[in-house]
Order: C-alpha cells, then structure tokens, then sequence
C-alpha cells in the first residue's frame, strides 16, 4: 500500500511516500509527479523516509520525467531512504542521476 502526501513549504514542493511503491500503484506516484508539475515548481523534495519498498516501476515513474526536470530546471532530491530501498536507486544508476541524501536538512543545505 502506498500513502502519498504533498506539501509546499516556502516554494519547495515535498513530496511525502508511505508504504510500497510497485507496479499497481505506480500511477498514483505519477500522478503526483504530474500535479506537482502543473504548479510553478523549482524544486521537489521527495522524502522517502517511509518507503519500505519500491520497485522498478516506481524507479521508472522517476525516470520519466528526468528530462523534463531538466528541461524546466526543477532539481529533484530524495532523502531519508533506507539502505535497502537506496541500494535498489543505486543498482539501476539512479543515484547518480538524482540527487539523494540521508536527512531533509542535508537537502536543504544544498537547495539554500
């Protein structure tokens, strides 16, 4: 099960995951991505601090939209994962094309 919350702290869009992300439920992360998309956005914090699992589906919902992250200049950052769900962002290159930190403050010392 998946639990997706949004929230605008001063200009940053932080996207909150609970739960699992697979191939059921990967539409509701793309949703998401979307919705954030149709405001004004420069930056996107997702907090994974929760995400238990998260499948190549889900990887690939991030994946789809990285070039027009670029594209609009939105940075993406994601933190708080868990070693086992970031060694699954490292396994596919991931990690290398967004940027992911341990903790929400180490994010915002690199957004500020």
């Amino acid at each position: 099960m998946l639990k997706i919350d949004i929230q605008l702290e001063q200009q940053i869009h932080l996207l909150i995951l609970r739960g699992e992300i697979d191939a059921s439920n990967s539409v509701d992360l793309d949703g998401a991505i979307q919705s954030i998309l149709l405001q004004d956005c420069s930056v996107i914090l997702v907090d994974g601090s929760a995400l238990d699992y998260i499948s190549s589906a889900g990887l690939g919902v991030f994946m789809s939209y990285l070039d027009e992250f670029q594209e609009k200049g939105i940075q993406i950052y994601i933190f708080g994962l868990a070693p086992k769900v970031f060694q699954v962002f490292e396994i596919l290159g991931l990690d290398k094309l967004i940027r992911i930190r341990p903790t929400k403050e180490d994010v915002l010392a690199l957004v500020e």
